[in-house]
């Protein structure tokens, strides 16, 4: 007998919409039982009525004059529209998924806190930079708690970045820095995002500075390696390029995201580190709560 997969909505038709679209086809416990957004001339509803998908040009609007379309919901819009959406979606009981820098609900960040997260009825990714670099920090702050500062960069092409990280790149620095500070506990710290205009486009690149007084560097490559593995399980292309190091009193280290391709190319580690996250998510809320685990 044939699986019941859990129907799941996307709001917001732009690069990450789309691309968590494509990503569903691997899903054992997800389906899309609605793509919706604004624009007629997406190219993302065009793909998406071409794969046969339930597709909407009224947005958040197809939901609630059709609830039963989706159990879980991913909002890829933007950070002001997501806090009008949220408000609705919890009136309706769905899970939201939340891929903009919005914060209104609960931060998450799989490989740190996704089982709390489950129990949420609404959970924010933050930012591609805050998932791509916090556990980093984490990871460094859990050997050194008395860390005096941490900063991260993170440099992506610009063609890889949406009307939406656009439009939001003030929300996506502060955004990414409460996750670096509520993660790490550490006060001080700071993001900076680049939109690199190099042809041929970069692939996503991070790099994490912390300032550690007499750092064990063995414990915290140790750390760093363990949650680049543990990452890797769901974003395959997660990779550490340059190990954690240490001159002048400054650890560094940087990583490197390559995406899978399933819409915009490899380069584009950015989409892939947040829309991997969502999917991973999805699916363990799908497993644990609505399925109860049958798969």
């Amino acid at each position: 007998m044939e699986r019941r997969k859990v129907k799941v909505g996307i709001i917001g038709t732009g690069n990450i919409g789309t691309d968590i679209l494509l990503k569903l086809n691997r899903s054992e416990a997800l389906e899309c039982g609605m793509f919706m957004g604004r624009n007629p001339d997406s190219a993302g509803i065009q793909l998406a009525r071409e794969l046969g998908v339930p597709t909407s040009l009224q947005s958040i609007q197809a939901i609630e004059e059709n609830p039963g379309c989706c159990e879980i919901v991913f909002d890829a819009t933007s950070a002001a529209v997501h806090r009008v959406n949220a408000p609705i979606l919890k009136s309706l009981g769905k899970f939201a998924i939340d891929l903009t820098p919005a914060q209104v609900g609960k931060m998450c960040i799989p490989v740190l806190n996704m089982e709390e997260c489950l129990g949420e009825d609404n959970v924010n990714l933050i930012t591609c930079g805050g998932q791509a670099t916090t556990p980093i920090a984490y990871a460094i702050s859990k050997v050194h708690p008395e860390t005096k500062y941490i900063e991260i960069v993170a440099t992506i092409a610009s063609r890889s970045a949406g009307a939406g990280t656009r439009n939001n790149i003030d929300e996506f620095t502060q955004a990414t820095r409460d996750a670096l500070t509520e993660f790490t506990g550490i006060g001080s710290t700071k993001a900076i995002i680049i939109l690199n205009p190099a042809d041929p486009p970069i692939t996503m690149h991070n790099t994490v500075y912390a300032l550690i007084d007499n750092p064990d560097m063995e414990a915290i490559r140790k750390s760093v390696r363990e949650m680049e593995a543990r990452i890797k399980k769901y974003v395959p292309g997660y990779s550490i390029v340059l190990e954690p190091t240490y001159e002048n009193g400054r650890v560094t280290t940087t990583l490197q995201v390559t995406g899978l391709g399933d819409y915009l190319p490899r380069y584009a580690g950015n989409l892939d580190i947040i829309t991997c996250a969502a999917i991973e998510i999805a699916e363990n809320y799908a497993k644990k709560r609505i399925l109860g685990g049958a798969l």
